[in-house]
């Protein structure tokens, strides 16, 4: 069942500009010149300020974009979880709102990358490249140890909580170190933001991950013939080792660098890369200059 996202509606964002799309007022960052623009597809738990350190470095070759989906980040609140047709629809519509020219070079990350495959294959005129960052494949879930599969389901029919104050203070401890690296101008509200509401709109919008934008993924059409470098993240992640047996953990990196390989063979100009010492949530972090220069290669071809 649709849920709306408490605390997503922030109305002064510390960076980026509103831009009204469908009666909702979503965020929108641009930094650099020319094209094509490079525009980022935050996975579920994160917001498109998450990965302003290598927007800032992309933004010092092309034009590069920032942006989050309704009911994330300092975008207006809507029903979670969503089909990935409402969310590409919505992104092509606030791209055209800001003025941003295609065809784009989109980097989707997790659940960010399922929206970017599909907003290709739904706008292929609009897309001169796809980077995937450790993406969200439809035949994962399908392929994985009955453990992995019932934790999926347990933390699908939870109860979202709400945190007491004492819990509020160690969320934004935990979160503190990871935008350490930030500008002052962001970090106290990402800090803030990631400890209140970014992980609940998390947790909604998997919710429908493994059915339903599963299946959109299923029935569209080839992708088109366009460059492609797939990634597939293989280091320790914290978040995922608290939820999977160091079995399972195995079983989900050789597993998705399998899909992820073929996933990148699929199309006549891909590319299978893959990053060793990476997790799957800040892969652009921790590998940074890697994913810079994916974003560098598919800039360059033509």
């Amino acid at each position: 069942m649709p849920r709306p996202t408490p605390g997503a509606t922030r109305p002064h964002p510390p960076l980026g500009h509103l831009y009204e799309v469908s009666g909702r007022r979503l965020m929108l960052h641009r930094s650099g010149e020319g094209g094509p623009a490079v525009v980022f597809l935050p996975g579920a738990g994160l917001v498109g300020l998450d990965y302003l350190n290598i927007h800032n470095r992309v933004a010092e070759a092309t034009t590069s974009v920032l942006y989050d989906r309704a009911g994330t980040g300092w975008s207006d609140t809507a029903a979670l979880p969503r089909p990935a047709a409402d969310v590409t629809a919505e992104l092509h519509a606030l791209l055209r709102a800001a003025g941003v020219p295609g065809p784009y070079v989109l980097v989707g990350h997790s659940l960010g990358g399922a929206y970017a495959r599909h907003f290709a294959h739904r706008h292929p005129a609009d897309v001169a490249g796809l980077l995937l960052l450790d993406p969200f494949h439809e035949d994962l879930h399908g392929l994985a140890p009955q453990e992995a599969r019932e934790r999926l389901t347990e933390l699908h029919r939870m109860d979202i909580p709400e945190l007491t104050p004492h819990q509020l203070d160690q969320a934004r401890s935990q979160a503190a170190p990871l935008f350490a690296q930030w500008p002052d101008s962001v970090r106290e509200a990402l800090v803030e933001h990631h400890a209140t509401a970014a992980w609940k709109a998390g947790l909604y919008e998997d919710r429908n991950l493994y059915d339903e934008v599963a299946e959109e993924l299923r029935t569209a059409q080839a992708l088109p013939d366009i460059p492609l470098i797939v990634v597939t993240a293989q280091g320790h992640d914290d978040a995922q080792a608290q939820l999977w047996s160091d079995d399972v953990l195995r079983w989900i990196n050789a597993t998705k660098s399998d899909l992820h390989g073929r996933l990148a063979s699929s199309v006549p100009r891909g590319e299978h890369r893959t990053l060793p010492d990476a997790g799957h949530g800040w892969l652009h972090e921790e590998s940074q200059d890697d994913v810079l220069q994916a974003v560098l290669t598919l800039l360059a071809r033509p």
